[in-house]
């Protein structure tokens, strides 16, 4: 199931990592502008000063934070596509799983058992919606090869070619 031409592995964590810093940095500046508005006093001017302020501070941790979880998951995706020689859905959970538990490593065995099954979770669901998306859209595509394998059997239903002129047998411009 090849969803798109990626970097081979050594690359892929390298590349997943900036991409995810690029989305935490980019969201983060989104969500801690609302913030620092927010929570800046009143008037215009403050507003606008705690906003940027508060964008400058936090949305630089909050990619920082997407960057390690995107390099870790990278990183199990990698090693499990190479242990199992195949590259599935099943892969991805189970990055999504241990990633989860190692970002949880600090806080405790149980911790680490809930952000496994939360990670794990929230991976099989978009895998989920990935797979059944792409079955939808393929049912889509099989309706219209369906269409067009019936007109090839019966060239009359094409019509003329819109690149030539309409022009029957015999009525040719050299007579």
């Amino acid at each position: 199931m090849e969803e798109y031409v990626r970097e081979p592995c050594p690359w892929r964590i390298v590349d997943d990592c900036g991409g995810a810093f690029s989305m935490g940095a980019i969201g983060g500046a989104v969500v801690h502008a609302f913030l620092g508005a927010r929570n800046a006093p009143v008037g215009l001017r403050h507003r606008m000063i705690g906003s940027f302020l508060t964008i400058k501070h936090k949305a630089p941790i909050v990619g920082g934070n997407f960057a390690v979880w995107g390099g870790l998951f990278s990183t199990f995706d990698c090693c499990l596509v190479k242990l199992r020689n195949k590259e599935d859905p099943w892969n991805s959970i189970t990055s999504g799983a241990a990633t989860g538990a190692v970002l949880a490593a600090r806080n405790g065995a149980l911790a680490m058992v809930g952000s496994a099954a939360v990670g794990g979770i929230l991976l099989a669901m978009i895998e989920g919606v990935g797979i059944l998306f792409s079955r939808w859209s393929a049912g889509q595509y099989m309706q219209a090869n369906e269409q067009i394998a019936q007109q090839m059997q019966d060239p009359q239903q094409l019509g003329p070619r819109p690149d030539m002129p309409h022009q029957s047998y015999g009525e040719s411009q050299y007579q």
